[in-house]
């Protein structure tokens, strides 16, 4: 009988995908070229790039000899030692511990005005869970659109301001989402403070407003560019314009 295909863990598979993230974006190909010297269908790459589904082992070695490098030097390296402070989040992140904010962790449906149609909203998954390795929460989005600016990162959780950081910070590259909890239904909302892709190489500074709604309160989430004909428009402009109204968020004029 064969053996089934190992699945590599939820961490893993974020690690793995990242590195060949960053290769394609080196190398300068396209997903479908590494799809075609993987062997792997463009819908398989696309699905463990984006989180939809873990990496098995028989991927990840497709991959690594298609790229000529080891994706798997943070999976097969021995774990570090725990610190001493193995349930605390380092300083710089509001020095939390793990059972006070325990809460945040879980699935949301995130939801921001779509940056290409001003009538439309963008929605995606965002997953929050507390990283050993890190000490610390993190999150990792999915379901996006567009997979390639798919983002990853640390959450700051500090006692003064009340407020949740959702960061980013790539080689030196920021995204901040600043929010405020919803104490009794769990919904995030705030700000988001991007760089809008534009023609070519052009990047442009760009602030919106963004909800996060526990996916159990969303009976069938829909993701990806939500226009005025979808089921669950009504609801995710509500959300959004909720962010604003109460507000949670403010936008001065210039």
């Amino acid at each position: 009988m064969p053996t089934p295909d190992k699945q590599l863990s939820a961490e893993q598979s974020r690690q793995i995908a990242d590195t060949i993230r960053e290769e394609i974006a080196r190398r300068r190909i396209s997903r479908q070229s590494l799809a075609e010297l993987a062997k792997l269908s463009l819908s398989t790459l696309e699905k463990v790039l984006g989180g939809r589904r873990p990496f098995t082992l028989a991927t990840t070695v497709r991959l690594e000899q298609a790229l000529g490098v080891s994706l798997r030097k943070t999976v097969d390296a021995p774990a570090p030692a725990a610190p001493v402070n193995g349930d605390i989040a380092p300083d710089g992140l509001g020095a939390y511990s793990r059972r006070a904010v325990a809460w945040i962790e879980g699935a949301y449906v995130t939801i921001r005005p779509s940056f290409g149609d001003k009538d439309a909203i963008f929605a995606y998954l965002t997953e929050i869970v507390w990283s050993d390795a890190a000490s610390s929460l993190v999150f990792h989005e999915g379901e996006r659109q567009d997979a390639l600016y798919t983002q990853f990162g640390e959450v700051a959780v500090p006692n003064q301001s009340g407020h949740i950081y959702l960061v980013t910070n790539r080689n030196g590259q920021h995204r901040l989402i600043t929010v405020a909890r919803v104490a009794i239904s769990g919904e995030m909302y705030g700000i988001i403070t991007t760089l809008l892709a534009g023609r070519g190489s052009m990047l442009t500074p760009i602030a919106a407003p963004i909800a996060y709604v526990p996916i159990k309160m969303v009976a069938n989430p829909s993701f990806g560019r939500i226009s005025s004909d979808n089921a669950n428009y009504a609801l995710y402009r509500e959300r959004l314009r909720r962010t604003i109204d109460e507000p949670f968020a403010m936008f001065l004029p210039g």
